[in-house]
């Protein structure tokens, strides 16, 4: 029969194996926490790097890729119907003085997509209209500027155009769902570019837009500033637009002229985003703006 002696022993030793045991499981815990913490973190990692490399924006370059292949048919979107009624081009309800004094001032921290001066600011005509041509690779595209409607706009147009501003640039965007336009004069093609100036918008509560309409694309106000954001993008209105009064309307498009901006829409829209809108799937590109 063992002693007391030897049964304290034999306790003391059976403790201690169970703390030895125990402090083994908890660190094999440990591990495995860790391992799964880490296993957590590179999922995580990887599914943040995968969503901010998708390219959902829907003014990307149709052009950006090397090796470009045909997009899906559920893809690409095209108009269900393109009116063919002329919408009126919008009149001001009290005319604008013979002429107007203008600002062109440079957007801080967006250089422009390319080379370009601002227009000169004073004395601009507030009267009559110009006639201009954009020559695109599906064909001539013949516009009116409408100074009474917009003399600053106008000015500026006119002025890139003679720079050669809006010569060799892609048209980025089409949509031909909800509103039906083909929004073109960004250089980089990406939908932000301008050309280094911003100025307000023209615009009065009466503005209505619709087949035939060309106007001014624009980012809203300027938080800073509480001034226009219109640069050198621009948007023909080939269809439907239920738009507000946001948007500077400075001319018109002719309407022998619309059938090729018809056709350009009939091919589709490589949609990025928002149903019906994104990237014209046939590429559209201005050879050059000349103004008569």
């Amino acid at each position: 029969m063992p002693s007391n002696e030897q049964r304290r022993e034999a306790a003391k030793r059976k403790l201690e194996r169970q703390l030895a045991n125990r402090a083994e499981r908890a660190r094999k815990r440990r591990i495995f926490g860790v391992v799964g913490t880490v296993v957590g973190v590179v999922l995580v990692v990887g599914l943040i790097y995968w969503l901010a490399n998708r390219s959902d924006d829907p003014t990307v370059d149709p052009a950006a890729s090397t090796a470009p292949s045909e997009p899906p048919a559920d893809q690409v979107a095209t108009p269900a119907n393109i009116p063919t009624e002329l919408a009126a081009v919008p009149k001001r309800p009290t005319a604008l003085p013979a002429k107007a004094t203008c600002a062109y001032p440079v957007e801080e921290g967006k250089p422009a997509s390319k080379p370009a001066q601002a227009p000169p600011t004073e004395n601009v005509s507030a009267e009559g209209t110009v006639g201009a041509t954009i020559a695109m690779g599906s064909g001539d595209v013949k516009i009116t500027l409408d100074r009474a409607l917009a003399p600053c706009t106008v000015n500026s147009f006119v002025s890139l155009a003679k720079q050669g501003y809006f010569n060799d640039t892609t048209c980025h965007r089409l949509t031909t769902e909800g509103i039906q336009v083909l929004q073109c004069g960004d250089p980089s093609a990406t939908g932000s570019g301008g050309p280094g100036y911003s100025f307000d918008d023209e615009v009065f509560p009466e503005i209505k837009y619709g087949r035939g309409i060309l106007a001014m694309a624009n980012a809203g106000k300027n938080p800073q500033t509480n001034k226009g954001t219109n640069g050198s993008q621009f948007f023909i209105v080939y269809g439907n637009a239920e738009l507000p009064p946001n948007y500077t309307v400075f001319g018109s498009v002719e309407a022998e002229s619309l059938k090729k901006i018809d056709e350009i829409a009939k091919a589709g829209t490589v949609s990025k985003g928002a149903p019906g809108d994104g990237s014209p799937k046939n590429p559209v590109t201005i050879k050059s703006v000349t103004v008569a």
